[in-house]
């Protein structure tokens, strides 16, 4: 996993993300399913899906835990690696 904070705006707000590789997603309908079910984490504020690389990224407002992305992947259906 790689991690990174940047600065938003002028509030000095931070932006974390976190990529993470994933097996399994091959087509759209991967990309909704994990879309949706890291949505449902709690300070998910985006997500971005790689399908060639079998990666996503996840923004969130705060730090989150791995278990709580892995938790995602895995009612998704995919597995986190």
């Amino acid at each position: 996993m790689n991690t990174q904070s940047r600065r938003l705006g002028s509030a000095g707000a931070r932006l974390i993300s976190a990529t993470y590789q994933v097996a399994g997603m091959t087509c759209g309908h991967c990309e909704r399913a994990v879309i949706t079910e890291l949505g449902k984490v709690a300070g998910v504020t985006g997500v971005r899906v790689d399908l060639t690389a079998g990666s996503v990224t996840v923004f969130s407002d705060r730090p989150v835990e791995r278990a709580a992305i892995a938790g995602a992947f895995d009612e998704a259906g995919y597995t986190l690696l």
